[in-house]
């Protein structure tokens, strides 16, 4: 099963009205090639280990493309992984996220999470009309990213028999 992750949002939380983010350092001075971008160490590095956890083949499905493997992988652990590329055309306005007609291209039929902050509805019945495999599209609080209950929660949802995840509508 594939599992498409984005970052912001997800690996760096951001919006939290307390302004309390964990600080993550490994000892170092940041993340390895952070390019000075101020946020990244509130990325956990233990996360890297709970995704592989998952059982997934992990994939990026942010806007960083090439920078999550260059800046993040090596901080989580991880090696590097597929990049979504993302078509130069503009979705066309609407409820449905931008990702989510190009994660469905991108999967091809097989089954998939996918990580986001910005997930909807429209998107949830989108991929259920489009998709004929199971899909789980689960919505991370931007605000703290990851956290413990996020991961059993989708643990639960993949030890589930497929057409519980997401059942195609046959019309």
């Amino acid at each position: 099963m594939l599992l498409f992750l984005d970052v912001d949002g997800p690996l760096i939380p951001f919006g939290a009205s307390d302004g309390a983010y964990p600080v993550f350092d490994r000892g170092l001075a940041g993340p390895p090639d952070a390019g000075g971008h101020p946020l990244l160490n509130r990325v956990d590095p233990a996360l890297g280990a709970r995704l592989r956890g998952l059982g997934c083949e992990l994939v990026w499905a942010t806007t960083w493309m090439d920078d999550a493997n260059a800046c993040l992988a090596p901080w989580l652990g991880l090696p590097a992984l597929p990049v979504v590329r993302w078509p130069d055309e503009d979705e066309p306005p609407g409820l449905l996220h931008w990702k989510t007609r190009p994660l469905v291209a991108w999967a091809a039929g097989r089954p998939f999470v996918w990580i986001d902050d910005e997930l909807t509805e429209a998107d949830r019945s989108w991929v259920a009309v489009h998709h004929r495999a199971p899909a789980l599209l689960y919505r991370v609080d931007h605000r703290y990213g990851l956290t413990g209950a996020d991961f059993g929660a989708v643990a639960d949802r993949l030890r589930l028999p497929a057409p519980v995840l997401s059942r195609p509508r046959r019309r």
